[in-house]
């Protein structure tokens, strides 16, 4: 199966990795992004025959659970003579679920009134929506699970856009919404007891049986469930969502601290999510001639091979994302040998690739650029190409460039191309590496 695996390749990806090879002195464009590929029911046909069942049971599910989902909410407007949906406040600050307060304030009426804001907007699969205000109103009978989480930038055939445009991020891990959600009603719970906190260690519940139903056969999570398809479907590492689940999943199966009313059930259930998440983790880590790499910010459900997501995110080895997953395994305690492995594969890989004397800042009246800095750095690119580790940029025509400079202003100067992240978990990594 692994043979298999390593071996199928999409026409797609093998046009755009044809065009990363063109001469980049003899035009600025080196490449096009290529769409990222959903899993539908044709994609599962060309798998082995033997595991075939498991993602076909896991297509229907998802299926399935986006209808009932979607009928609950007509169900509502019937029953209440609606004939429009109502759309919940967007609130992009992750400051309405503090998870850093005394365990006083969460058996406080705040809390309380928070917690209720969350309890109305779970989803009927379990999950949470991204970028809604929880410092309000509780959901009334007919609004919307997801704000209008809509890219402002939409151009044709945009990798962004929804598939449908009114049930978009309807259940996520982007933005760390759902972890974050079960992570303040722990705190709640364990506040003010389980015998009063009935109703949300019923949401909590709900909200583990979400993310085991998310997880794929090989134990990576999607982006959003029930699945929308385009990158949505793609093993996402972006944002730490995938750490994220597995962080929590940890936490759980231990019943430690605020965890400690998990159920010896769902702690045990956890337990096995969070090992084949691990594995799938590890198993997704690029592999280069027989060394280890580091991460893409997305793969391909099926391959594990980086995938794309918006139209400026290519596939590529990604390096804040691989920065994130890298001090997470070396918070692992007792770590076997595939661990250890990934991060010394890791840390060769980012001493490497490593940037000094440049600096990506403001230049002049142009917005920010990469441009000469001694002394400065050390930094790395977002994005490297697998293979050559070149670093690799993109605009929202979709077009791949080698070069920061050459790209539209607009992308320059809103997005975070270069970063310092990976000395941080080099600074880790001397810590650790001495155990």
């Amino acid at each position: 199966m692994k043979l298999f695996f390593r071996t199928l390749e999409s026409a797609a990806l093998t046009c755009f990795l044809a065009a990363l090879a063109l001469n980049s002195s003899t035009a600025a464009i080196i490449g096009t992004n290529p769409p990222a590929k959903p899993l539908d029911a044709k994609r599962i046909a060309a798998l082995p025959a033997a595991i075939q069942p498991a993602w076909k049971n896991y297509l229907e599910r998802s299926i399935h659970q986006r209808q009932a989902d979607q009928e609950f909410l007509k169900k509502e407007l019937r029953e209440n003579g609606m004939t429009q949906i109502l759309v919940p406040p967007e609130g992009r600050s992750r400051r309405w679920l503090p998870l850093d307060r005394p365990d006083s304030w969460y058996r406080g009426d705040d809390a309380r009134h928070v917690a209720d804001v969350v309890l109305s907007f779970q989803t009927p699969a379990g999950g949470w929506s991204k970028n809604l205000y929880m410092g309000g109103s509780p959901r009334s009978p007919g609004m919307h699970f997801a704000p209008d989480n809509s890219s402002r930038f939409l151009t044709t055939n945009d990798f962004d856009a929804p598939l449908d445009a009114h049930w978009n991020y309807v259940g996520t891990f982007d933005n760390n919404a759902t972890v974050q959600q079960l992570r303040f009603l722990a705190k709640v719970i364990t506040a003010i007891g389980s015998e009063k906190g009935a109703s949300y260690r019923a949401a909590f519940a709900r909200g583990l049986n979400y993310i085991f139903a998310a997880q794929f056969p090989n134990g990576g999570w999607p982006q959003v469930w029930p699945l929308s398809g385009g990158y949505h479907d793609a093993i996402t590492f972006n944002d730490g969502a995938m750490c994220g689940i597995l962080k929590l999943l940890e936490n759980v199966s231990r019943r430690t601290n605020e965890f400690s009313f998990v159920s010896e059930k769902n702690a045990l259930a956890a337990g096995k999510n969070f090992r084949r998440g691990l594995d799938c983790l590890l198993d997704a880590q690029v592999v280069v001639n027989g060394r280890r790499t580091i991460w893409p910010q997305q793969c391909d459900m099926l391959t594990l091979k980086p995938e794309s997501a918006r139209n400026y995110e290519m596939p590529s080895l990604a390096a804040s994302e691989s920065a994130d997953i890298m001090i997470f395994l070396m918070d692992i305690p007792e770590p076997d040998a595939r661990i250890v492995s990934a991060v010394n594969g890791a840390a060769a890989w980012f001493r490497k690739t490593e940037i000094r004397d440049m600096a990506f800042r403001n230049s002049g009246g142009d917005g920010r650029k990469l441009v000469s800095a001694p002394g400065a750095g050390p930094i790395w690119s977002r994005y490297y190409e697998v293979g050559t580790d070149r670093p690799l940029f993109g605009d929202r025509d979709k077009t791949i460039h080698d070069d920061v400079n050459e790209i539209s202003r607009e992308r320059r100067n809103g997005y975070s191309w270069y970063s310092g992240a990976p000395e941080n978990a080099l600074k880790e990594y001397a810590r650790w590496n001495k155990k």
